[in-house]
């Protein structure tokens, strides 16, 4: 269950009558968030036909949500289908609830994939790039809080938990993203968590309607979160990610990247090691949630395993997709 605050409809209420969206009508929790409380909000007012999620920042700072709900509205009045965050009648996207920092956004409409194909991969790849061109001029910026140097830092307090196969696969890959210099590469905005829970399709479609969750969006190489969502989508067996990439999904994905945004040689330089980084980022962040939680922690710790495989492969496997035009 991800609702972690409980929100009565009286108190949803009273909070609604700082915004200008309307009466309620319904509140109800969402189960499949696992680090902020989220609610499904309808009003009989407002834009989006009064279809609202309604957030509760369980772990993020208040002054850390700007760069977020800032990136959304950006976004959002480019054209990429991300959520719009509502002002109060303040002229504020931020508010307190219960005690907590809150948010309400549009409800974009649609539903994840769990097996996409590659029509479905294509159109995230034109997406993606869209995303990325459309952020090319946001001016906030906010580091990538578990990027190289985190890896580095955090490796050492995990490797008691390890055994010797997986501390020695690990302290290679350290070695081995040390040597390479991905500073020349196109950076931005980035949303950095791009899996297949996070894209909405519309019913019976292979259209993107929506992407949500940027509470992980950060500054950092634009390539990185190319090799996340490939990471993720382009899987030949989605339960086995020590089967590997799937390389015609991995194709369309990246052509439909490209399609927007052309890949430079130095990105297709990088593209292996990348793919490797997208993985270790994730092994890395599974393990130290699994072992390492901090008091309180309300994130479901996923399998660290997982990702450890899908570097097992990537290794065994260099250079299996190729960025187009590169």
């Amino acid at each position: 269950m991800a609702v972690f605050t409980t929100v009565t409809p009286e108190q949803a209420v009273a909070w609604l009558s700082r915004y200008p969206l309307g009466r309620l009508r319904e509140l109800v929790g969402i189960t499949s968030g696992i680090e902020n409380t989220n609610y499904f909000l309808t009003t009989d007012a407002g834009p989006n036909d009064g279809r609202y999620v309604l957030t509760l920042f369980e772990k993020l700072a208040p002054d850390e949500l700007p760069y977020y709900l800032g990136l959304m509205a950006h976004l959002a009045d480019r054209g990429v289908p991300a959520p719009r965050p509502m002002v109060n009648l303040q002229g504020a996207w931020l508010d307190r609830l219960n005690g907590k920092p809150a948010a309400i956004v549009t409800r974009l409409s649609g539903r994840s994939v769990a097996t996409p194909g590659a029509a479905h991969c294509a159109a995230v790849g034109v997406m993606l790039g869209s995303m990325h061109r459309a952020s090319i001029d946001y001016v906030p910026v906010m580091p990538n809080p578990r990027g190289p140097r985190w890896w580095t830092a955090t490796a050492p307090q995990l490797a008691r938990f390890l055994h010797a196969p997986e501390r020695s696969l690990l302290d290679e890959e350290l070695r081995f993203q040390s040597s390479h210099r991905f500073d020349r590469l196109p950076r931005g905005a980035i949303h950095a968590d791009l899996f297949r829970d996070n894209v909405l399709f519309d019913a019976d479609a292979e259209e993107v309607s929506g992407v949500i969750d940027f509470y992980f969006a950060c500054n950092d190489v634009l390539l990185f979160d190319v090799a996340v969502a490939v990471n993720d989508w382009c899987r030949i067996d989605f339960l086995d990610p020590g089967a590997g990439l799937d390389p015609g999904k991995a194709r369309a994905l990246l052509a439909g990247y490209a399609s927007v945004r052309a890949f430079g040689e130095t990105e297709g330089l990088a593209w292996p090691a990348m793919l490797r980084a997208g993985a270790l980022r994730f092994w890395v962040s599974r393990l130290f949630d699994f072992h390492l939680p901090r008091p309180g922690e309300l994130v479901h710790a996923h399998d660290p395993a997982h990702f450890r495989d899908l570097l097992t492969w990537h290794v065994a496997h260099p250079g299996l997709t190729s960025l187009p035009g590169t």
